[in-house]
């Protein structure tokens, strides 16, 4: 007898032993692009974009013909008003001189900020030549141009009378030069690296925590140009606001020339952990960022505004700069980052 009963017939097409199972998949990979540092990398486009020769003639010329002009309409102005008004035309006239007056201070003090620069750097090669001459004439001439450098500041004081009580006793140019960067730029370095903290701090918590458009962009070069012109005060170049400029681009065109104007993991693992970068989010990922490059800067611009080059071991570490500016703001914000 044949048996007519119907029913589903399961067919095995696949073999599950070779599926793997869920633990075993790859995670699904994040298409989200690590952060780069766009701010600082926008500052450094900016600070070190070249202008063509003609571009400047331009500028120069239109400031001539500008300045030309203005100068004949006040004067035009001045004289037709003490024509028709004595009183108020000479009042006026006062005024046009007293504003010429502080132009010309202007002018004097940017002069001068740009002698003390050229002063500051010829420190520095006096102190190349007499390292790699090993010429302790020159490193004893160097070392009193470095104390009338700094003669009158209080906070040099202590270390100029120490470095006068040994300076007699030491006859070779790198000891004598050793004991000058001891006992003058020792404390001078400290303060330094306190601004470079305060700015890799500051351009870092803007660019984590202020979502506006440019605002990072903003933050960061304003700082970095603060950050620039302080380490040259604490150092002796009391740059004016053209020598800030300068400064900065000498500086950055330093960082880009040398590939420095790039940090990531490479940077900022040893200091927080593997793969920080990719456990914050995107914006507090780009604080980070900027200011480890601030931190970066930072270092550049003490090696330009020092008067003499770092002595072996003596240059800060910029990671050590990231991890006691940024480390703070990284356990701050742990408890907002992905687990």
């Amino acid at each position: 007898m044949t048996d007519t009963r119907k029913g589903p017939v399961l067919i095995d097409l696949d073999d599950d032993s070779a599926a793997p199972s869920p633990s075993e998949v790859p995670p699904v990979p994040d298409l989200t692009p690590p952060p780069e540092g766009a701010a600082m990398a926008t500052v450094a486009a900016l600070t070190t974009r070249r202008v063509s020769t003609l571009a400047r003639w331009f500028w120069r010329l239109l400031a001539a013909l500008v300045g030309t002009f203005v100068s004949i309409a006040a004067w035009n102005f001045a004289t037709g008003l003490i024509a028709a008004n004595p009183a108020l035309g000479w009042a006026v006239t006062a005024l046009l001189a007293a504003f010429l007056l502080v132009c010309v201070a202007i002018v004097v003090k940017e002069l001068s900020a740009f002698a003390r620069l050229s002063k500051i750097d010829s420190l520095h090669r006096q102190a190349d030549t007499a390292l790699a001459e090993d010429d302790l004439a020159l490193a004893r001439d160097l070392s009193d141009r470095l104390v009338g450098l700094y003669k009158g500041r209080e906070d040099t004081r202590w270390g100029r009378d120490r470095f006068a009580a040994r300076r007699d006793e030491i006859f070779d140019a790198s000891g004598l030069i050793t004991h000058a960067e001891n006992e003058l730029l020792a404390p001078l370095d400290l303060q330094a690296r306190r601004e470079v903290e305060a700015a890799a701090r500051q351009v870092a918590a803007v660019t984590a925590l202020v979502p506006l458009a440019l605002a990072d962009v903003a933050a960061a070069l304003t700082a970095n140009l603060r950050m620039i012109r302080r380490i040259a005060e604490i150092y002796g170049g009391r740059s004016g606001t053209l020598g800030s400029w300068r400064l900065t681009r000498a500086v950055f065109s330093h960082l880009v020339a040398t590939g420095a104007v790039a940090v990531g993991d490479d940077m900022l693992e040893p200091i927080f952990g593997a793969g920080i970068l990719g456990k914050l989010s995107r914006r507090f990922g780009e604080g980070m960022v900027n200011g480890a490059l601030t931190a970066r800067v930072g270092v550049a611009a003490m090696e330009v505004c020092r008067p003499l080059p770092f002595g072996p071991g003596k240059r800060p570490s910029v990671r050590s700069i990231v991890r006691s500016s940024l480390s703070g703001l990284f356990q701050q914000d742990k408890g907002r980052t992905a687990p």
